[in-house]
């Protein structure tokens, strides 16, 4: 129930965006600028400053990390496999392939102290910290094909991009942030998380899902039936400690990145049914994740 519970604040966040932008003068018009603030400030804000202060250890936990990844990366290649099926919508699929694979990554960390401890709190960062730049490449791949960008320019001043492996330079080089600086960082990473799931909600259109429902349920089946089975087996397979093993499943398991409609928004995507993926991925998560980690338990 506890693990059910975390998940409610945000999915009850993005329908306070839902009725504000709907119900009230702060309209389309301000949330179009909220997307910008978040997109390209917030966000890499919150990614630099979680990477910088999370004590990595790759050294220690090697194993983990490629769990992780492996995880990641047969999310990627089942989404991208997912364009070859007859008359899917090359718009759609570039827009709503990476919440097959993105994960949200502020439950997970919140999750993750519940779950091991400080710890776990650790491992989780570490598994941020190696995945999120391979899930931004990925996610941006397909939508800079679609519009007709230049795919490396586009990686290169992709503010999430940027912002992990800047948080990853300086966390290697063991930089500490002065604490002024720091506090205001943090700060302004704070706001990431409430503005940037409000304005997924203020983008949602109820019926975004109805323009593909079947390439949507096999993006959700990836993300919330495909990624647990492999987080699963790999714990297993990789022999981690049972701490470890319950982390990667978590992150295995997350619901997708509430970033994820921000960005099909600034690079031409299709943003109502990316916002109803990330919408119905909460509302999933909040009921397969709890399931997944007492399976874990059980064995």
């Amino acid at each position: 129930m506890r693990d059910l519970l975390l998940l409610l604040p945000d999915f009850l966040l993005i329908v306070c965006g839902f009725v504000v932008c709907r119900y009230t003068p702060l309209n389309r018009t301000v949330w179009e600028s909220a997307e910008k603030l978040v997109y390209y400030l917030l966000f890499p804000v919150l990614l630099f400053t979680s990477i910088v202060r999370s004590p990595l250890r790759p050294g220690e936990t090697a194993t983990l990390a490629a769990g992780g990844l492996a995880t990641v990366g047969l999310g990627i290649a089942l989404a991208y496999a997912l364009k070859r099926w007859p008359g899917v919508d090359a718009r759609l699929h570039a827009s709503g392939a990476q919440t097959a694979f993105r994960f949200n990554s502020y439950v997970a960390l919140a999750l993750a102290e519940r779950l091991a401890g400080p710890p776990g709190v650790a491992w989780m960062a570490l598994l941020v910290a190696v995945a999120v730049p391979v899930c931004n490449v990925a996610a941006v791949y397909p939508l800079a094909r679609h519009g007709g960008q230049h795919y490396g320019r586009e990686l290169m001043r992709n503010p999430l991009i940027v912002s992990t492996v800047a948080g990853l330079v300086a966390n290697l080089a063991g930089l500490t942030l002065p604490e002024p600086v720091g506090v205001v960082l943090q700060r302004i990473g704070n706001a990431a998380l409430p503005l940037g799931l409000m304005a997924v909600g203020a983008g949602l259109q109820l019926g975004g899902l109805a323009a593909a429902p079947w390439l949507a349920a096999g993006f959700l089946s990836i993300r919330h039936a495909a990624l647990p089975v492999a987080g699963l087996l790999l714990g297993h397979a990789f022999a981690l400690p049972a701490g470890q093993r319950m982390v990667l499943l978590a992150f295995a398991a997350m619901p997708t990145a509430s970033s994820a409609y921000v960005l099909a928004i600034r690079m031409g995507g299709h943003g109502p049914f990316t916002a109803g993926l990330v919408t119905m991925s909460t509302l999933l998560g909040m009921l397969t994740l709890p399931a997944w980690l007492a399976l874990q338990h059980a064995l």
